[in-house]
């Protein structure tokens, strides 16, 4: 195997190893369930009517096809497996790695730089956001795209300067490789700029330049006096760009913040401190968050900021002739990172780790043939060259392991961020729900009251709020936050659903009426308006009307589980005659339980009452008896309501029971 090869494979390998721990990490409660865990799509696999919507969906305020599909693959897979999933993220970014090195490999045949150069984007601690977090397989998957293009386009460059009829292929070969990354996240937009600097260094295509330096590749080739050629070449990924541009715009029109909310100074000030954030943390990767607060900069951090840059931009231009790779590195970090840059802001950060993912390669370049410059002019740097990159590799290696740990759990992640970014209202907020999720309720409302003395606009916030304070049976609070959340965003179906059923447990049920109708006109077809409406008219006993709702919402969602067996369970055991429909209660509780395979005790029982109420009480007497061992193996001790049950139908006797609510005024 030639060295090249080997070096790439070690580099692979290192990166799998590195990032081994992923493999036992779950699902991040932050984006994971948009794109994965409470994806319906997703979780159905590789379907044709899921690869229509993978194409269609501006879900998320994207349009990634490519990323859809990666995701509805992993599903088919391996089912919802989180560490099958961080696997499939890690062997991309191993991929990455040695594509990676190919590349600078094949552009300069500086073999060292180009090795060092892939194992810093490998094992850089600011890119395990991008790997050890399912929702962003957008980062891997794009870039691994990227770089076929980039190797693409070398060998189109190489052939085109000896006048091979290849050089057309390759450059085809180069496009379809970016649509693909394209496809995967519209970020990479910038790659036909990445292709000019390229031109410009190591190619020497660009002018009258001639660029005899370290870190430049032999190619022999003259320099193009044809610049129109390079624009023109260009053209067909230009193209691409401006469309993709125009898509993601029709996509984050929700998610883009409008002046009124984050006005235009703010935005470009945030820019400015950003780029050099990123800098900072390139150099010494500390304090790293999933979450960064946007926060208007300070005059001396934007002073400094803009000082930085200016310098930086002034040095990168005088470096064009002696040090080109400077210019193309320092343009190569500028440039690319222009689309997620904050100018036109999307979401509420000011910066994200995994917006580095591609960008980082320019600052890496400057810094591996920067490197390999000075120890061609100076012996003791030459000397020291090779302890300081194994210095720099090793402790990017023990901090990617030491942040690593932090991803781990939810718990653990969002309250890292609580801790190393001030005033982190998001953190707050989902370490709250985190702590909800546990039973920790003190604890949750501890953090959800921190995330509102940050931001009490949020309606998130107060719906949380909210949901505990009725749990605590503080019914009266409760509906004061949740008032409070509709007047922030009068939208939230999710909050009208949960003031509604507050409503119906104070039996205030035209009002709750009124919620549940207000969120079947804002999401027509979602199910669960017609479904909460249902179990308020069942509490009223206005039975038929109930049954015409939970029929409208199965028609909106025909496999929901929940509402089948409800529905089942209605039409089963109705203490009123005039309510129950065996026939069809059988039906739905048969279609439950296929769809749960027989394993969930709640669609069992309602099987269970279906067949008694159709006179089959063997295999009601069979239902009862498996949900019973089903609760013994899960520990469960509730389950005298199962067991009264089991004796009714050993006595030929089908279950009744009432669904309306004690005291309930009768309606009509």
């Amino acid at each position: 195997m030639s060295r090249p090869r080997l070096i790439a494979l070690l580099l692979a390998l290192g990166t799998l190893v590195v990032f081994l721990p992923v493999g036992g990490f779950g699902f991040v409660n932050y984006d994971d369930p948009d794109y994965v865990t409470e994806n319906s799509f997703v979780k159905n696999g590789l379907t044709g009517a899921d690869l229509w919507w993978a194409f269609t969906t501006f879900h998320a305020s994207n349009w990634h096809p490519l990323t859809w599909i990666s995701h509805m693959t992993d599903c088919s897979l391996f089912g919802l497996n989180p560490g099958a999933m961080h696997f499939v993220n890690v062997l991309f970014h191993a991929a990455n790695a040695a594509l990676l090195f190919a590349l600078l490999w094949r552009l300069t045949q500086k073999i060292w730089p180009a090795a060092f150069v892939a194992a810093l984007f490998a094992w850089h601690p600011l890119h395990i956001e991008s790997v050890a977090w399912i929702a962003e397989r957008k980062d891997v998957l794009s870039t691994f795209f990227a770089l076929l293009a980039l190797l693409s386009y070398a060998k189109y460059v190489e052939a085109f300067q000896v006048r091979s009829p290849k050089s057309k292929v390759f450059l085809a070969g180069s496009l379809l490789a970016f649509a693909l990354g394209l496809l995967a996240k519209p970020m990479l937009v910038t790659l036909p700029f990445v292709l000019l600097l390229l031109d410009f260094w190591p190619f020497n295509r660009v002018g009258s330049f001639e660029l005899k330096v370290a870190g430049s590749k032999p190619h022999n080739l003259q320099p193009s006096a044809f610049n129109l050629q390079l624009l023109l070449e260009k053209l067909p990924f230009i193209l691409l760009s401006a469309a993709a541009c125009i898509v993601t715009c029709l996509a984050q029109r929700g998610a883009m913040a409008s002046l009124e909310k984050v006005a235009f100074a703010l935005r470009l000030e945030n820019s400015l401190v950003a780029y050099v954030g990123y800098l900072l943390k390139l150099f010494w990767p500390e304090n790293l968050a999933f979450f960064y607060p946007l926060t208007a900069p300070s005059a001396a951090s934007l002073a400094a900021a803009g000082l930085v840059l200016v310098a930086g931009s002034f040095f990168a231009w005088r470096a064009r002739r002696a040090w080109p790779f400077v210019t193309v590195g320092w343009a190569w970090f500028l440039g690319t990172l222009v689309p997620v840059i904050g100018i036109v802001q999307v979401g509420e950060q000011a910066m994200a780790d995994r917006y580095t993912y591609f960008p980082a390669i320019g600052i890496f370049i400057i810094v591996a043939y920067g490197g390999l410059a000075l120890a061609e002019r100076f012996s003791l740097v030459k000397k020291m060259l090779a302890p300081a990159a194994i210095l720099i590799l090793a402790g990017s290696v023990l901090a990617t392991e030491n942040q690593l740990r932090y991803w781990r759990t939810d718990e653990t992640l969002f309250g890292h961020a609580v801790a190393v970014a001030k005033n982190n209202e998001i953190a707050h907020l989902n370490l709250g729900v985190v702590y909800e999720k546990q039973g920790r309720t003190a604890e949750a409302m501890q953090e959800y009251r921190q995330a509102l003395t940050i931001n009490p606009q949020r309606a998130h916030t107060h719906n949380n709020i909210a949901d505990l304070l009725d749990e605590a049976g503080q019914p009266a609070a409760a509906l004061t936050e949740y008032q409070t959340a509709l007047r922030l965003d009068p939208q939230a179906v999710e909050t009208q659903l949960n003031l509604g059923n507050l409503l119906v447990e104070l039996q205030r049920f035209d009002e709750a009426a009124e919620q549940f109708q207000r969120a079947a006109e804002i999401q027509p077809a979602d199910a669960r308006p017609h479904y909460e409406l249902g179990k308020s008219l069942l509490k009223q006993g206005r039975d038929a009307a109930a049954i015409e709702e939970f029929r409208t919402a199965l028609q909106r969602d025909p496999e929901n589980i929940q509402i089948l067996a409800f529905t089942a369970r209605v039409l089963a055991a109705n203490e009123n005659a005039a309510g129950r429909d065996g026939r069809t209660a059988l039906d739905f509780a048969t279609r439950a339980n296929d769809l749960t395979g027989g394993s969930q005790p709640m669609t069992l029982d309602a099987l269970g009452m279906a067949y008694a109420e159709n006179g089959d009480f063997t295999n009601a007497q069979a239902c009862a008896q498996s949900v019973l061992d089903l609760a013994a193996q899960a520990s469960m001790k509730d389950t005298g309501a199962v067991q009264l049950r089991l004796d009714l139908y050993k006595n030929q006797r089908p279950w009744r029971e009432s669904f309306r609510a004690t005291n309930a005024p009768v309606k009509p």
